[in-house]
């Protein structure tokens, strides 16, 4: 949970509704890390499409490294994504 203000998917308008519609939630909701930047919708975008660069796109990692080297940042950081 944020301790800043967000903008939740039901609320959503104009650029943010589709930023939102741009984030896959067949499996669960946009992710608070994504929500976090409602404020900014073009911020938004373009975390998601990074995310997917670095994670899908062609690269000399297999996902599992890519996998790997996002949990081991993340334990570093103390973060729960």
């Amino acid at each position: 949970m944020s301790y800043i203000r967000t903008i939740p998917p039901n609320e959503a308008e104009a650029e943010l509704a589709a930023a939102y519609a741009k984030v896959d939630t067949r499996k669960e909701p946009v992710a608070n890390i994504l929500q976090v930047a409602s404020l900014n919708p073009r911020a938004l975008s373009t975390h998601l499409e990074f995310y997917r660069a670095l994670m899908f796109a062609h690269s000399p990692l297999s996902r599992a490294e890519r996998e790997a080297i996002a949990v081991a940042v993340s334990a570093t950081n103390d973060c729960h994504y």
